[in-house]
């Protein structure tokens, strides 16, 4: 028999197992020799008193032991039917993990490098402002999940199996607290070692992943997709290609517009990283001047409605740092990262303005990719404000809403550094208009939230692509191109590490689907 009851507990409560047992038999009213184990469902952190409490629900097995967890079963696809895979971010990865469990061949073609191999152009980005175009924060093994977070949170739930994505996640080594937390997340430290696990699955079985692969061109004949051609030259058939290359492969959206592949604008959002003193935030959320040791650092979650316009926190990093997320030379994009322990005296978030077409009319005659170059403009604006480095520019929020350049500026995460710049005069004017009258919002919200001690870097420009790869709702087919599976950020129809990995299983479903239909 298994009984299922909901905890309350005190923060180091909630990790003293035998605790936890006995708190369970109570509730549960079952003897203690009778319970075989306690299994945590769900754990999550309830802030709203004067002392943070513990919800953990738990399943309380009584007289009989839970069964051990399931691992997917591979089988080998060397020599079966090829599905290309263009990106080895998470819709990419989980898109072939999923043609493997079906019994087709993935064939991955990343245009960065191996997981390990990108730290070096992390480095130079870092400290040397030396941008490798396909090599860097978003591109590469494992995408831009691998070193910018590692959250796992969603709110997609009817497109796929949310707990399925974490149990691969669990079954290449993450940590098995994912499946229970109410806001998993595994620590950019730790998510590049998952993700190497993840390939040599896909090699194992079968499968082929191609780093230093950029697709430079499809194979294209009577509106029917045949393969692609990589670095210029080389060309690889497939029955059917998956285009997993997210929302900052820029080059492929100009391919996909040159080959009359239809594409079209859509809201997204913009902003700037706004950046906290960690004990802030801890003491505003936890009401207390010092946190508990075992609770972790805190985080928050805003939004509110300045008139047609939509304004919210976005990938918020308790206890992380700010890193340059640019992919040309002549650009600055920054991102926010936490590693597994949270442990970094700065809190940071994106802070963003939704984006309409009301605000990029004016490039409405590159039709498709109006919005696009928008976004583009904002991250030269800020590359030029910063010295024309990946030094970026900041201000004091307080500064920011009254009008007047920073005489000096906070401590910072960011390592290439910031300079103190006019954003209220730099940004463009709907986003600075919108970001200074929720700043006063979010700081009654929040009290405290507002404050000299916190301040902005410009920009955050990349939340979400700007243009969706149009397909059908139910083939997940590119609507005019037989074949083609738009998939993921890039496609506009994710927005994070699961809703990705779901597309990409529903993708890869979807490609076979057609392939046994043929």
């Amino acid at each position: 028999m298994i009984k299922q009851v909901e905890l309350t507990l005190l923060p180091k409560q909630a990790f003293d197992k035998e605790l936890i047992k006995k708190i369970a038999s109570s509730l549960s009213k079952v003897n203690p020799e009778e319970i075989k184990a306690v299994v945590p469902v769900r754990r999550s952190i309830d802030a709203r008193g004067s002392k943070p409490r513990f919800k953990l629900l738990v399943n309380v097995f009584v007289n009989e032991s839970p069964e051990p967890k399931e691992k997917i079963i591979y089988r080998h696809v060397d020599n079966n039917k090829k599905v290309i895979i263009v990106g080895a971010g998470p819709g990419g990865l989980f898109a072939a993990l999923k043609l493997i469990q079906l019994g087709f061949k993935p064939v991955i073609f990343e245009r960065g490098k191996d997981v390990q191999s990108r730290r070096r152009d992390l480095r130079d980005i870092q400290q040397n402002s030396i941008v490798n175009p396909d090599s860097n924060y978003c591109f590469g093994e494992g995408g831009a999940g691998t070193y910018s977070d590692g959250k796992l949170y969603t709110r997609s739930t009817k497109r796929g199996n949310v707990k399925n994505i974490l149990n691969l996640f669990v079954q290449h080594g993450a940590d098995e607290d994912i499946l229970i937390d109410a806001h998993p997340h595994i620590g950019s430290n730790k998510l590049p070692k998952v993700v190497q696990a993840i390939r040599e699955t896909i090699l194992q079985y079968g499968g082929e992943i191609h780093f230093n692969s950029k697709v430079t061109d499809f194979i294209l004949k009577e509106n029917k997709i045949s393969g692609v051609i990589v670095n210029e030259q080389n060309e690889y058939p497939a029955e059917a290609v998956i285009l997993a290359t997210g929302h900052s492969a820029r080059d492929i959206y100009y391919l996909l517009e040159k080959r009359n592949i239809k594409i079209e604008a859509k809201p997204f959002a913009m902003g700037v990283r706004i950046e906290h003193p960690q004990k802030l935030i801890d003491s505003i959320q936890y009401h207390s001047p010092n946190r508990d040791e075992f609770l972790p650092a805190s985080s928050y979650n805003l939004a509110c409605q300045v008139g047609d316009n939509g304004v919210f926190s976005f990938c918020m990093c308790p206890g992380g740092i700010i890193v340059p997320a640019s992919t040309s030379q002549d650009e600055l994009v920054l991102n926010g990262m936490s590693v597994s322990r949270r442990d970094s005296q700065f809190a940071n978030a994106g802070l963003v303005v939704t984006i309409t077409e009301d605000n990029w009319k004016k490039y409405n005659y590159l039709k498709a990719l109006a919005g696009l170059e928008l976004q583009r403009q904002f991250e030269q604006i800020a590359y030029n404000a910063g010295g024309k480095t990946q030094v970026a520019p900041a201000q004091r929020i307080t500064d920011f809403v009254n009008g007047k350049l920073s005489s000096t500026l906070p401590g910072t995460s960011y390592i290439p550094g910031t300079v103190s710049s006019p954003l209220h005069e730099i940004i463009p004017k709907n986003i600075s208009k919108n970001l200074n009258r929720a700043l006063k919002i979010f700081g009654h919200k929040m009290k405290g939230f507002y404050t000299e001690e916190a301040q902005i870097l410009a920009p955050e420009s990349r939340t979400s692509s700007p243009i969706r790869i149009s397909r059908d709702n139910e083939t997940l087919m590119h609507i005019e191109v037989d074949g083609l599976f738009p998939c993921g950020e890039g496609a506009g129809y994710a927005g994070g590490i699961i809703s990705a990995a779901i597309d990409g299983e529903n993708c890869a479903a979807a490609a076979v689907k057609y392939i046994l239909a043929k």
